[in-house]
């Protein structure tokens, strides 16, 4: 095997390595966890309230949340503080994913997976901080007063997290579409036309994820959706942009290349074949697993003298068949054509073998 099929910094590893090297990627994502926990949880009480201000700002005078379980007041501002330890530590195990896999990329892959990683978290943070300032006081704002008369709005505190939480979520997801238009674009799935025709149909498809992700309500769901578009056109602006700078640069390579004097015939059959003896050099990168004392190169060509004589005698036997057949079919002619050059001898004989009457 050639080297130069290899990635760029390739490391023979045993499984062993490898499985290593995963353990304390893992472990170091623990850990940061851990710690953004133990900082956050002592502040879990005034996170919440921070958290919660968007829906108790329109709550009725003289009312407030509850907590409908016995340990809810314990237990919310825990859950809280852990999901946000693990929002807060994503950039960072991003980045340990990307630690793990790198050696196994080439480099100009490399070079795209850190901005991906980059923009994939800032966009993620931005989608949440879009639904906390933007989308929570428009639609608890718009629920609090849909409320029928004699009702008393009291949510539940654990509710409430469970809806921040989910809300994060759809909002992070729904700004990663530019991320996935320009990767759809770069690995040549589609390309920029092919989406710019399909804009109707992303359009309406924004509007039903809108619809499945937010509570429903047509203010949310808006809110959802319109941003989806419009970062799905910044994504198909930002890849076809991608996609005429690469041309461009070929085109500049390819009139580079052909300026350049062209070599001769002779010297570049001399470099070819020097770069395929290159090439063919011997992989001794396992040669500390094998013995040392064993001839490979014989062995090889006892295999191949082997296969060369059992395809002489397949041959062999093929024709001495394809021969009997040959004969045997000459002779079955032999005698169609002496039976019918003697009819009366035939018909004589056939004559001869009736039995006479009685």
């Amino acid at each position: 095997m050639s080297n130069s099929a290899l990635p760029p910094q390739d490391k023979e590893m045993t499984l062993v390595q490898h499985l290593l090297d995963l353990k304390s990627s893992l472990t170091r994502g623990i850990l940061a966890i851990i710690v953004f926990f133990l900082i956050l949880f002592p502040f879990a009480n005034d996170i919440y309230t921070y958290i919660s201000e968007p829906l108790t700002r329109y709550l009725p005078e003289g009312t407030s949340m509850i907590a409908t379980a016995v340990a809810s007041p314990f237990l919310t501002p825990f859950k809280l503080s852990f999901v946000l330890a693990i929002y807060l530590a994503m950039p960072f195990l991003l980045y340990q994913l990307w630690r793990f896999i790198a050696p196994a990329l080439y480099k100009h892959e490399r070079q795209l997976v850190a901005p991906i990683l980059f923009f994939s978290s800032f966009l993620f943070y931005s989608g949440g901080l879009f639904a906390y300032y933007v989308v929570f006081p428009l639609v608890f704002g718009f629920l609090s007063q849909t409320a029928p008369e004699g009702v008393t709005i009291a949510t539940d505190i654990s509710l409430y997290l469970d809806f921040v939480i989910k809300m994060f979520f759809a909002f992070g997801m729904a700004f990663e579409v530019p991320i996935v238009t320009v990767l759809l674009i770069l690995t040549g799935w589609t390309s920029p036309d092919k989406m710019s025709h399909a804009r109707p149909y992303i359009i309406v498809g924004a509007f039903v994820l809108g619809m499945l992700l937010t509570p429903p309500d047509i203010i949310s769901q808006t809110l959802l959706a319109v941003p989806m578009w419009l970062l799905f056109e910044v994504g198909l602006l930002v890849g076809a942009w991608v996609i005429k700078r690469r041309k461009t640069d070929n085109n500049i390579n390819a009139e580079d290349d052909s300026e350049e004097p062209q070599p001769s015939t002779k010297s570049t059959y001399q470099t070819d074949s020097a770069n395929a003896k290159d090439d063919m050099v011997f992989d001794n990168r396992y040669a500390d697993q094998v013995d040392d004392d064993f001839d490979w190169d014989e062995e090889f060509d006892n295999i191949d003298s082997e296969m060369s004589k059992l395809d002489r005698e397949y041959e062999s036997r093929k024709q001495t068949k394809k021969d009997a057949e040959a004969d045997a079919n000459d002779s079955n002619k032999t005698e169609s054509n002496a039976v019918a050059d003697n009819p009366d001898q035939n018909e004589a004989s056939g004559t001869s073998d009736k039995p006479k009457d009685k």
